[in-house]
């Protein structure tokens, strides 16, 4: 009994430490700046609700064009990291583990570098390339960040999957492409879910390599930053807040698969 008191604080306790940073965002957001930016002490509830600040956010800054931005980037990440993801992660789940492990750390070692030092070359070679301050350019780069993690569950993710199964398969008379796309990439959609799904999240809400390779056509998390450092304190905290509503509803949407057999790659039986 007394165990699950103190579970039931810990959880009460994290609940509350996370979700405190979103409800002074909404605070902020929909109550009148004389309550919150200009008070000097805040009430720590709402007072005179108001959509001014959403009001002002859209009709007077450009919100629809980072928003979309961001968008088209974080998908395009998400679908270079899941098609190269595939292929990396069985080809190393179908290694022995001695072998796969010390090369699958290798790979994770590498976002160990610091984003900008990786940011400022490449951006010289960008704009050569012409890719500087594109989509596409910037989804390259982000991928090198999101496709080791991508990897790392594509790997568990086919080394669970029962050779048995593959060797029935080439048995049967099936070629290799359809083996993989029509048994094992079926099998292995809960892990190809998730890794889509963490690489999405993180260039959605990615600034370093943003900042650095499309400051002119910025995302949304840049438009942000120049909303606050100009001094617009209650647009960007405006643009924040919707800025959270696709990662929470992408989430929702697919919680099932952030569970800890997909993360680490499992396929559950």
């Amino acid at each position: 009994m007394k165990k699950n008191t103190l579970l039931w604080v810990g959880v009460a306790v994290m609940t509350v430490y996370f979700l405190f940073p979103l409800y002074v965002l909404l605070l902020i957001a929909f109550n009148p700046a004389k309550f919150t930016i200009e008070a000097l002490y805040p009430p720590p509830i709402f007072k005179q609700p108001t959509l001014n600040n959403f009001i002002l956010a859209f009709t007077q800054y450009n919100f629809v064009g980072p928003f979309l931005r961001s968008a088209s980037v974080a998908t395009l990440v998400g679908i270079f990291s899941v098609a190269l993801g595939i292929p990396a992660g069985y080809g190393l789940g179908r290694l022995s583990s001695s072998l796969a492990y010390p090369l699958l750390v290798l790979i994770l070692i590498t976002n160990m570098m610091p984003g900008i030092v990786v940011a400022v070359p490449i951006s010289t070679e960008f704009i050569r390339l012409h890719l500087f301050n594109s989509v596409l350019g910037l989804a390259l780069v982000q991928t090198l960040v999101t496709l080791p993690l991508a990897i790392f569950i594509m790997q568990g993710t086919f080394s669970s999957i029962p050779r048995e199964v593959e060797y029935q398969a080439r048995l049967d008379g099936g070629r290799f492409r359809s083996i993989i796309t029509r048994i094992l990439v079926p099998v292995a959609l809960p892990g190809i879910i998730a890794a889509f799904l963490i690489s999405w999240m993180f260039s959605w809400d990615e600034f370093t390599y943003a900042v650095i390779l499309s400051p002119i056509k910025p995302t949304l998390p840049v438009e942000i930053y120049y909303s606050i450092t100009r001094g617009n304190l209650l647009t960007g905290v405006a643009f924040s807040l919707i800025f959270t509503i696709p990662v929470i509803t992408l989430t929702v949407a697919l919680q099932r698969y952030l569970k800890g057999e997909y993360l680490s790659g499992g396929v559950v039986r």
